[in-house]
């Protein structure tokens, strides 16, 4: 058997894959043909009320802030998503970018954090935290290239610390992303378009004893716009079966995923001025990498006219294997292309207990959760190699992680139209390290701290509520860098760094709906972080950045004014700096100043529809002295198409005006194959290094429901 699976090329992923085809398949030819039962009687047929969540959704008199919200399927749609990440960007002012290949994780950036790819924005997916701590690309790695935006039902979100049940990587805000139950009619979907890119879904449901079961895959081949094509090759495969009655149910979920590509990283701005390296050129054509990720989760619920309980427990496995080289050739004879990888067992789960009850004639709510979670995270390596060879190990280490939060949270109707959310947080880690390269590296380090949170909100008065939000936050550390007594790569002594980082906000905010078919907020917030200290991943070790503080402005809006049109219009600036540097010394590189969305959905009733967005980004300083600038990008996607009952065409073009800009630039010294030694100490030269946009593209997408 495993030599037939070995000339078949089958991966778990595709594996996955193929029994979500079978099993939607076997629903067509059951739906095509069906098998009639003589002793069935027709009975009439009752339609379910569907309701629909997301921007449009009525949260006056429930939203604890002007900052949360949700996004349900009528906004993903007709929204054209150029890659899986970008489903982060249905939180106001939210940017996802990328570096690298389509199966590494995204670059996130909100309310002017640099959070690399997830330190403080946390993300769960049906109860599953997806943030990595103590991973071996980065702390907080945050990769939703597992996700099937099809299959997405909603989006709820929160920007600031101000939520009790947000706990580790959530200082700037969470996300939590729930799939559909079932779906109302299969799903058959087929996009093609330029540079290699192939993409097919294919999902079903099915009435399942008490319960429904939906399956669904997904498969994506892509070369990309590069000069070394990505041969991206990704397989997900999902399997959950619900059952939801009024006052109880239940869902288990399974899901699969398995991706490999070769990346092109970020090259310099001098090359490609020079001729040397062209735009979508690349330094190192080794680079790239193989991941997976398997999960398995079940969540619980039960409510009545008094109380309401929540269970989930998960259990998952990932790993990944990363080469990258950002820094040319520094080694002359071998290059600097480095080998990150890691496997990982996580297991964990959160159990919530709300009660409503009424004290001296208050009505008020309370809640008391706990969060478990456990990662065993065996062989996290940082390698030399070249040509993805192995030269030799700077370090690698074996792991555990164990987390437990506890919170409780009163909300208590004052006055009829003045409430409070009161939350207590506590968070408590350990860690353990276990070097295998230099033993004065491992050793064990545990950590608590307490995070209160209070929300105050007024109204509502025509249709218009007021917020003011206080809280502390925080966001862990690599437990490397929490041990480290010897810098790996040099051999010189290193200093430890704290486990936990505590962060502070406040925020005074508006959400409104007085004028009809309008939702519009607007909120003034403050963050303050006590510490950028982050493990480097790249580097194998701990670099400082000091205290940093950071305030805002964000508006948002969601107009329907009638049936077939839909605008909408985002608008974040931020300021951002270190505390107790030289003013000429404290801009925090990558910090992005301001983030536009704006964009418009006609819906046509003739089966017409079409798309027009913008997104911005700008006042981005690439480091600490402001010498070096990022640029503005403005990228411009439309979409349109046509339904006609169960059948869709859709053309979606990216990048519709042809923009160059930089998807992403950094400021750090490099050194070219051939160069002649920089003046930097180790021959490298300071400068702009980049990776751009992807330029125009079509794409055409062919589906049918059945």
């Amino acid at each position: 058997m495993q030599k037939i699976t070995q000339d078949l090329a089958i991966t778990p992923g595709s594996l996955a894959f193929g029994i979500g085809v079978y099993l939607s398949l076997h629903c067509i030819i059951v739906q095509a043909h069906p098998q009639p039962d003589p002793e069935r009687k027709e009975e009439p047929v009752q339609l379910e009320t569907v309701e629909i969540e997301g921007r449009a959704t009525d949260l006056i008199g429930i939203a604890s802030s002007a900052s949360q919200g949700v996004v349900g399927q009528p906004e993903f749609k007709y929204r054209p998503l150029s890659r899986v990440g970008e489903l982060v960007e249905v939180v106001p002012g939210a940017l996802a970018t990328q570096h690298s290949g389509s199966g590494k994780a995204n670059q996130y950036f909100l309310r002017g954090f640099n959070l690399d790819h997830g330190t403080d924005f946390s993300v769960n997916v049906d109860g599953i935290p997806m943030n990595m701590p103590s991973h071996a690309h980065g702390q907080g790695y945050l990769d939703l290239n597992s996700v099937i935006p099809e299959l997405v039902d909603k989006v709820e979100y929160g920007k600031g610390p101000y939520y009790a049940e947000a706990g580790d990587f959530s200082a700037a805000g969470y996300a939590k992303m729930h799939t559909l139950h079932k779906l109302s009619e299969g799903l058959l979907k087929f996009t093609g378009g330029e540079f290699g890119y192939y993409r097919g879904v294919l999902a079903n449901s099915l009435k399942l004893g008490d319960g429904d079961l939906l399956f669904g895959s997904e498969v994506n081949f892509y070369d990309g716009v590069w000069q070394q094509p990505e041969a991206t090759n990704k397989y997900n495969g999902m399997l959950r079966y619900t059952i939801d009655k009024d006052d109880w149910g239940m869902s288990i979920n399974g899901k699969a995923y398995h991706n490999t590509w070769t990346a092109t990283n970020q090259i310099p701005e001098r090359a490609i001025d020079a001729g040397i390296i062209g735009l979508y050129g690349t330094g190192d054509p080794s680079d790239g990498g193989v991941t997976s990720r398997y999960s398995l989760s079940g969540n619980f619920w039960n409510r009545n006219a008094h109380a309401k309980n929540d269970l989930s427990i998960y259990a998952l496995y990932s790993d990944l294997d990363l080469y990258s080289n950002f820094t040319g050739y520094i080694d002359t004879v071998h290059g600097d292309q480095i080998q990150q990888k890691e496997r990982r067992v996580q297991v964990g789960g959160t159990g919530e207990h709300t009660r409503y009850d009424q004290l001296f004639g208050l009505e008020m709510d309370n809640t008391l959760g706990i969060q478990i979670r456990h990662d065993d995270i065996n062989g996290v390596a940082l390698n030399h190699t070249q040509k993805r060879q192995l030269l030799n190990t700077v370090r690698q280490d074996d792991i555990t992680e164990t987390s437990v939060g506890i919170y409780i949270k009163n909300e208590t109707h004052w006055l009829e139209k003045f409430r409070s959310i009161a939350g207590l947080r506590g968070d408590f880690f350990s860690f353990d390290v276990h070097s295998q390269t230099l033993a004065a590296n491992s050793g064990s380090q545990a950590a608590s701290l307490a995070s209160p949170k209070l929300s105050l909100v007024a109204g509502p008065w025509l249709d218009t509520d007021f917020f003011i939000n206080l809280g502390y936050g925080y966001h862990s550390n690599d437990a490397r860098g929490t041990t480290i007594k010897i810098d790996p790569a040099t051999g010189e002594s290193a200093n430890s760094v704290t486990p936990l980082v505590r962060s502070r906000g406040a925020e005074v905010g508006v959400r409104s709906q007085a004028v009809q078919g309008l939702n519009s907020t607007l909120a003034v917030w403050w963050l303050e972080s006590q510490s950028e200290l982050v493990f480097v991943g790249d580097g194998g070790t701990t670099e400082p950045s000091g205290k940093s503080e950071r305030y805002g402005v964000e508006w948002t809006n969601y107009y329907k004014p009638t049936d077939w049109l839909t605008l909408d219009a985002d608008f974040a600036f931020t300021a951002s700096h270190f505390v107790g540097v030289p003013a000429s010394e404290n801009h925090i590189p990558n910090s992005v100043g301001r983030v536009i969305s704006v964009g418009a959905v006609v819906d046509m009733p003739s089966g017409l529809f079409g798309s027009l967005r913008l997104r911005h980004f700008g006042d981005v300083p690439l480091n600490e002295s402001g010498s070096a600038w990022g640029g503005d990008t403005s990228i411009v996607n439309f979409g349109t198409g046509y339904q006609h009952k169960a059948y869709k065409i859709e053309v979606d073009v990216f990048n519709l005006f042809g923009s160059t800009n930089n998807d992403i630039a950094y400021f750090y010294g490099y050194h070219l194959q051939g160069e002649a030694a920089g003046p930097n100490a180790d021959g490298s030269t300071d400068g702009i290094i980049k990776h751009p946009v992807e330029p125009r593209m079509v794409r055409v997408t062919a589906s049918m429901s059945f």
